[in-house]
């Protein structure tokens, strides 16, 4: 990790100018040590009581060569230690805190995608359901348009047999009434009457014809 953040969770910025660090070993950016050390003395981060005045400290987090070759100059070589030791620790615990927090976000996201799995499983489980009844409707559809269009193509078949039925009767009755016609003109005696008689031939087929002749229309 090359840059630590702010500690803050609702802010959590790179820090890489300017940081306010505690003796509890947490740092925060400028802007939100200016905000949270103005209200009180208590580290935001773990609520510990910074009173003192070397409590609260605000650093470079890139100092110059000048000051890097002055800070510790003319101190005990055990003080130095002392002092790299402390900054080594602070510096070791955000790693781990870093660590903890990515671990508690992985942890966070792996929770809700599981919860988002389990909701898209369900929903597939039930659109799967629906589409089944869906399918099966449209089979039961299917078959009974089926039956409906074997029964209209056998009402159609009935249909056109009643037809023809109903010509041959429409032709028998023509020829029977034609028939009637054609007898009905000869007296039952065998006699034939004075206008029959004097009539030639070809009146007589003209009359049968003129007779049935709607037949023919």
């Amino acid at each position: 990790m090359d840059n630590l953040k702010c500690n803050r969770l609702t802010c959590r910025k790179a820090l890489t100018e300017k940081a306010v660090v505690t003796t509890c070993s947490h740092i925060f950016c400028v802007d939100c040590a200016n905000e949270l050390f103005n209200a009180s003395r208590l580290c935001p981060a773990c609520e510990t009581s910074l009173t003192e005045p070397d409590d609260v400290v605000v650093c470079s987090l890139h100092p110059s060569n000048d000051y890097k070759t002055s800070v510790l100059s003319g101190l005990n070589p055990t003080i130095i230690l002392e002092i790299c030791s402390r900054a080594m620790s602070f510096w070791q615990y955000q790693v781990h805190q870093e660590a903890s927090f990515q671990h508690a976000v992985y942890r966070n996201v792996n929770e809700k995608n599981a919860q988002l799995q389990k909701q898209l499983d369900n929903v597939i489980r039930e659109a799967n359901g629906e589409i089944s009844l869906l399918n099966n409707k449209i089979a039961e559809l299917e078959r009974d348009l089926e039956l409906e269009r074997r029964k209209a193509a056998g009402l159609q078949d009935s249909l056109k047999d009643r037809d023809k039925e109903y010509q041959k009767l429409k032709v028998l009755m023509i020829l029977s009434h034609c028939v009637r016609t054609i007898t009905g003109s000869t007296p039952s005696t065998g006699t034939v009457r004075q206008d029959q008689t004097q009539s030639p031939p070809g009146t007589q087929r003209s009359r049968w014809r003129d007779r049935c002749s709607w037949y023919r229309k």
